[in-house]
């Protein structure tokens, strides 16, 4: 079988660019992702942040799907623990109808931002119901009308679609893996976000293990991970620079990965706790393409993963570019090499 390979991009505003050209870069990707044959490509979403521009997944995946022709879009991921389940199904509903087949609704368990994001976007809601309700309720309003045992039956999120929006849950830990089992849906662990090898195994276990097949579906994982191919192993080595990735670990429990020091005390500051932070190098795989091929296939076998799908952070657009279209040529000799005869 294939291997199924995707792109996640972050939009991120470089140095030196405007939020518009940042966000036109995207495109440009989502449309070389398609020429090259990727199978999806996902956009993501972040709060208060001037480096990222990509704010409103919705609104960007319908952009991307009017300048693309066949290739998967999707979320990766809508942050529900802010919204109405209800009008995201609208959304993806709406979505859905205008490119059938082509939509996927990833669906991530972070805040995307700061603590004062957080509570501007849930601003007015005094007791925000769960995540494993807001799925459950999704799940529903993304298929049909509300049962007739329930409070608000009869309501439909129109339009209903003829194939709804795939769902995805992202995420980094085993209770995000439980939950995606226990829902049936497919799982995606985020490697470039905790890079902790054993949490990864445990929550692909864990998913395996806990999957509700009575959901009428088999389990489905993806890897998602930061990679940059380059034509030396030097220039790899460049790019990929000094990134880390800090761990912030509140006094009240709660954990969240930033990408500074500078971004854990300002993520402490607003939730007006005292907190710890452990910084680790960022786990990059990086290198020419027969290497990434080399350690790509090690981390799929060594976590079952179904599919792959790449992040990659380089600010020069054309050495973006570059590194797709060598890891594509990578998975394309691979496959060639496996189809000659013995």
């Amino acid at each position: 079988m294939t291997l199924k390979l995707g792109i996640l991009d972050q939009s991120i505003v470089f140095p030196g660019q405007t939020p518009s050209e940042a966000l036109g870069n995207t495109v440009r990707l989502a449309q070389l992702a398609e020429e090259l044959g990727f199978e999806r490509f996902w956009v993501s979403e972040h709060h208060d942040s001037p480096q990222m521009a990509g704010a409103s997944p919705e609104v960007l995946i319908s952009h991307l799907l009017a300048r693309t022709d066949k290739i998967r879009i999707g979320s990766g991921g809508v942050m529900l623990q802010h919204y109405s389940p209800y009008k995201v199904a609208e959304n993806f509903n709406v979505l859905a109808s205008l490119a059938p087949g082509r939509v996927d609704l990833g669906i991530g368990r972070a805040p995307g931002g700061l603590p004062r994001s957080t509570r501007a976007l849930q601003e007015g809601v005094a007791e925000p119901e769960s995540l494993e309700v807001k799925l459950a309720q999704l799940e529903q309003y993304l298929r049909g009308p509300v049962a007739d045992d329930e409070p608000l039956a009869g309501l439909q999120a129109n339009p209903l679609p003829a194939q709804p929006a795939d769902v995805y849950l992202l995420g980094t830990s085993v209770s995000s893996a439980r939950l995606a089992a226990e829902r049936g849906f497919p799982y995606a662990f985020a490697l470039f976000i905790n890079n902790d090898p054993a949490a990864a195994k445990e929550a692909f276990d864990a998913y395996r293990a806990g999957f509700n097949r009575a959901k009428g579906g088999e389990p489905r994982t993806l890897l998602a991970l930061s990679v940059i191919a380059a034509d030396t192993e030097e220039e790899a080595a460049e790019l990929a620079g000094q990134f880390k990735n800090v761990r912030v670990t509140l006094a009240s429990g709660k954990t969240v990965n930033v990408g500074s020091l500078e971004q854990a005390e300002e993520f402490a500051r607003q939730a007006g706790e005292t907190y710890t932070a452990e910084v680790r190098d960022a786990d990059i795989t990086q290198g020419t393409k027969e290497t990434v091929r080399r350690r790509l296939l090690e981390l799929q076998q060594t976590y079952g993963a179904d599919e792959l799908i790449f992040t990659t952070i380089i600010p020069d657009f054309e050495k973006r570019v570059r590194s797709f279209r060598l890891l594509k040529e990578a998975f394309e000799e691979q496959e060639q090499f496996e189809e000659q005869p013995a």
